[in-house]
């Protein structure tokens, strides 16, 4: 954007020829008599910089400048005054304002100083757009679906996010806990921090500690060099544990230590270190139940489950298939180039009967996958995968399972142009499953 410059000074023509001054700079600029008029422009317009007197009809240009910074943070305020005193250039600076100087001193300064704030201001409102556009991304109102059981889940959602509260998201497989966790962080006092998810199952318990905690050069033989671990890569902002019930019961011990004490022991340190995080834990587990076993700690459970927040799946919110299944549809026609611009009743009714084992992440794959080998502008049942083959025949009538194997593979292949490798890939089977079906349903390739 072209920056902007508001300009707050009751005396008209001196604000006047510095407008002059700065348009012939290539600036635009806009001018204020008033702290209220200047503050309205703010709210209405692009202003990147402003350039306000300290002594103002209405107001105190020093402490316009902490109103400023609320209102729109990224933006640099330059304080002019006629009579400079220190006390007030250091309650200015103090207060947010980019420099204080001089009327008339600082002839020379004042085209290099716009320059550098307009510079530091559009850096800084790149970095906002950056921010707002994760914060609106990861909104609930990203979350899809009007049914009661995800409406009342949004809504527990809400409330805790606001606070700094612990969370235990439990849930089944798919269901959409890390979104949520996303959507508690972005709608909380943390969100300007970091957002750091970690699954839990995906290493052993030694690399799951050194991810977690970090480690010292030298703490074991291949750590070369100081490393952060997630852990701290959070501090002020979230830290999300997926697959908590995976955790080692040793490593629970550690952990319970961040949740308690606020600290934590790097591998190979002997001192500890202090963060500010707030966790976010989710399961598919019955923690009460591993804890009953002993495999997962009694205490940490109750530090964890503070507030906890139970995911509907898909079986139980049915009537959102349809709001779901459309919005999949638009997001990968888009993404594949593909016209399907609609879904056939009888494909929604196939949908509503399944029993869905992966939730959402299997509806997303699904929608995906028929989006892809959809002929034309209607998805149809015959589009769906093998265990959706009971409820419907192929294009010849017959309800034998192998013909509708044979016809969907079939299809896989034309639309791959008969690229093997992709179409195992789109039908989620080995290549040697596929040669052995194409041999075994004489298949022409």
């Amino acid at each position: 954007m072209t920056p902007a410059i508001l300009i707050i000074d009751d005396e008209i023509k001196l604000s006047q020829l510095l407008a002059r001054i700065l348009q012939l700079e290539g600036y635009a600029v806009k001018q204020a008599p008033t702290a209220k008029e200047g503050l309205k422009i703010l709210s209405q317009d692009d202003i990147l910089v402003v350039i306000s007197d300290v002594k103002l009809p209405d107001a105190s240009g020093v402490e316009l400048v902490q109103t400023i910074k609320q209102q729109k943070s990224f933006v640099e305020v330059i304080c002019l005054t006629a009579y400079g005193t220190i006390q007030d250039g250091v309650t200015a600076i103090k207060n947010g304002a980019f420099d204080y100087i001089t009327k008339g001193d600082d002839n020379d300064r004042i085209l290099p100083l716009v320059s550098k704030a307009a510079e530091k201001a559009q850096l800084q409102f790149k970095l906002f757009q950056l921010e707002h556009k994760l914060i609106n991304k990861h909104n609930f109102n990203s979350i899809l679906g009007k049914s009661r059981a995800i409406t009342q889940t949004i809504d527990l959602a809400k409330r805790v996010s606001v606070t700094d509260t612990t969370v235990l998201l439990l849930g089944e497989t798919g269901t959409g806990k890390e979104v949520f966790a996303q959507a508690i962080h972005y709608n909380s006092q943390r969100n300007q921090k970091n957002f750091v998810a970690l699954n839990c199952s995906a290493f052993s318990a030694e690399l799951l500690e050194s991810e977690l905690f970090g480690y010292k050069a030298g703490a074991f033989t291949s750590a070369l060099k100081d490393k952060k671990g997630l852990i701290e890569e959070a501090d002020g902002g979230t830290l999300f544990l997926d697959e908590i019930g995976e955790m080692n019961i040793d490593l629970q011990a550690k952990l319970l230590r961040v949740l308690e004490a606020g600290e934590f022991i790097k591998l190979g340190q002997t001192k500890t270190q202090k963060v500010n995080l707030r966790i976010i834990a989710a399961t598919n587990r019955n923690l009460e139940q591993e804890v009953e076993k002993g495999t997962f700690r009694r205490d940490l459970f109750y530090r964890l489950s503070t507030f906890t927040i139970k995911l509907p799946s898909l079986n139980e919110r049915i009537e959102d298939i349809p709001l779901l299944a459309e919005h999949y549809l638009k997001e990968f026609s888009a993404k594949t180039n593909q016209q399907v611009k609609e879904i056939g009743a009888d494909f929604i009714q196939q949908l509503k009967d399944h029993q869905w084992k992966g939730n959402i992440r299997e509806l997303k794959n699904i929608i995906e996958r028929a989006v892809i080998i959809a002929d034309n502008k209607v998805l149809t049942p015959d589009l769906l995968p093998f265990e959706f083959a009971g409820n419907r025949v192929t294009d010849n009538g017959s309800f034998e399972l192998s013909e509708v194997e044979k016809h969907h593979i079939s299809k896989v292949l034309r639309y791959t142009k008969g690229n093997k490798t992709e179409a195992a890939r789109l039908l989620n089977i080995g290549l040697t499953t596929l040669y052995r079906k194409i041999d075994e349903y004489k298949i022409m390739v």
